[in-house]
């Protein structure tokens, strides 16, 4: 029987079978940021145990820095400061890669990993973050992990894991014009739920996801978490081979070729087996936003606010109920009729030189509506500098958006920056939940264009109906 990328990936790491499905792996690289980082590495130091290979593990600040201009080591969380100087304290005294503040590296952790070239096909890399599976868009076995784990991994360049279930989602049809990665993993976690992943390491494959850009992809893989998987992943092809040549820290010359004829191994078998498969249909696939507190609360942005009375299970009926109150909507609403107060353009999940290119496209020559709060955070100093250099951020301003710093921004709150008590959010992140961007803030995920399109109209908007310039 043929094996799947993942099996070939966790063979290839596999130190020992500790038998009852667990395994010892071998941890090629390892990346921290300053909300949890600092905890790994003060935690190891007490312990007097070093960094095992410091020169394969990285450190960013992203979470709980400001993002607003000349910000330095300022942040509005309480104790953030602490949390960044102890960081950068640490990473020093570790002697491991830090992508400080004022680095032209600096960025979101899942931004700078592939930016970088650390995060590369056929590679185990942790994080103590969940999202961490956005890197298996380029073909790399990422997942999150905690502050203990990460502990462990820092000494010994090892994690027991237990082996999951596999599963293949296979997305197929050409995807209509407004139509984006964003909405794809959107459709797929309204279909089967936000827990359907439980369990399971995910391949996406499929006709759409082949046609997809790399920065596509690492947005499809994202969200993942979202869907409850232990992790995702896609199998690498020309386009992630020519992707990251040519970056910091990916191989070159002679290690190059070796690793190339490696990478293209990296597929899985046409008999591999799998224990659940799932197929998408994508040709007439809509715009996607979210209505309710969880990523599973969503539908076509041309539809309407779902009742809770059509649905038969209890549980999910009483869920509905509840988020609806909190979003104070009402249904049979169309979606495109609810107005907002502010848009949201950032996050790990969309805030490459490729979401806001999309995002500029739909803004150009048009103004943000009277009454909302819109922001664009690059996802790391580098989108950020490319998009200037571009012009971006000229059609973000002009438009009426606010142009920050890099960071994770206002994708969570955690006692800083908000949009205020109980304001209705269009934005481009990855989870909905209750105050998840601040007290009773309500939050529509959607994709930039989307967010762009709703930005312009003042309510949710789809993209498809704003007048084409040419």
């Amino acid at each position: 029987m043929g094996r799947s990328i993942i099996e070939k990936i966790w063979a290839e790491h596999e130190v020992a079978d500790l038998g009852d499905g667990t395994s010892l792996l071998y941890i090629d690289r390892i990346f921290l940021h300053e909300r949890t980082g600092s905890v790994a590495l003060k935690e190891l130091a007490a312990a007097h145990r070093r960094v095992r290979n410091p020169e394969q593990v990285f450190c960013t600040m992203d979470h709980i820095v400001d993002t607003l201009p000349g910000r330095g080591d300022n942040t509005r969380m309480p104790g953030g400061i602490e949390f960044i100087t102890q960081t950068r304290e640490a990473a020093r005294a570790a002697g491991i890669n830090l992508f400080d503040l004022g680095d032209d590296r600096q960025g979101i952790v899942h931004v700078v990993s592939p930016e970088q070239g650390i995060a590369l096909p056929g590679l185990t890399l942790v994080c103590p973050d969940s999202h961490t599976c956005t890197l298996g868009g380029l073909g790399t076995l990422a997942w999150g992990i905690g502050s203990t784990e990460a502990e462990h991994a820092l000494a010994t360049k090892t994690l027991v894991v237990k082996r999951p279930k596999s599963m293949r989602v296979t997305f197929e049809g050409e995807l209509l014009p407004g139509v984006t990665a964003k909405d794809m993993i959107l459709r797929l976690i309204g279909e089967h739920s936000a827990s359907g992943g439980v369990g399971y390491a995910v391949e996406f494959a499929g006709s759409t996801v082949r046609g997809l850009g790399v920065e596509a992809r690492l947005t499809l893989c994202n969200m993942g978490v979202e869907f409850g998987a232990w992790t995702v992943i896609i199998a690498p092809d020309e386009k992630v081979f020519d992707y990251v040549q040519g970056r910091p820290f990916a191989p070159r010359d002679v290690v190059l070729e070796e690793a190339l004829g490696h990478w293209k191994t990296l597929h899985t078998d046409h008999d591999a087996h799998f224990d659940r498969e799932i197929t998408v249909a994508c040709d007439r696939l809509a715009p996607q936003v979210t209505w309710g507190t969880s990523p599973q609360h969503e539908t076509a942005i041309d539809s309407v606010v779902p009742d809770p009375a059509g649905e038969t299970d209890p549980n999910r009926r009483q869920s509905m109920e509840r988020a609806l109150e909190y979003m104070a909507l009402t249904p049979g609403t169309p979606l495109s009729e609810v107005p907002i107060q502010a848009a949201f353009i950032g996050s790990c999940t969309n805030s490459r030189l490729t979401d806001l290119r999309a995002a500029a496209e739909i803004l150009q020559g048009r103004k943000v509506a009277a009454g909302v709060k819109a922001i664009c955070v690059p996802g790391s100093t580098q989108v950020k500098h490319a998009a200037e250099r571009e012009g971006l951020d000229r059609i973000f301003r002009e438009a009426g958006f606010e142009w920050r710093e890099s960071g994770c921004s206002m994708c969570f709150y955690a006692g800083g920056e908000s949009f205020g008590q109980a304001e209705r959010v269009v934005s481009s992140t990855n989870r909905n939940f209750e105050n998840r961007q601040g007290p009773r803030t309500r939050t529509h995920l959607a994709s930039p264009a989307t967010v762009a399109a709703s930005a312009i109209a003042g309510h949710l908007a789809d993209v498809r109906r704003i007048p084409s310039r040419g």
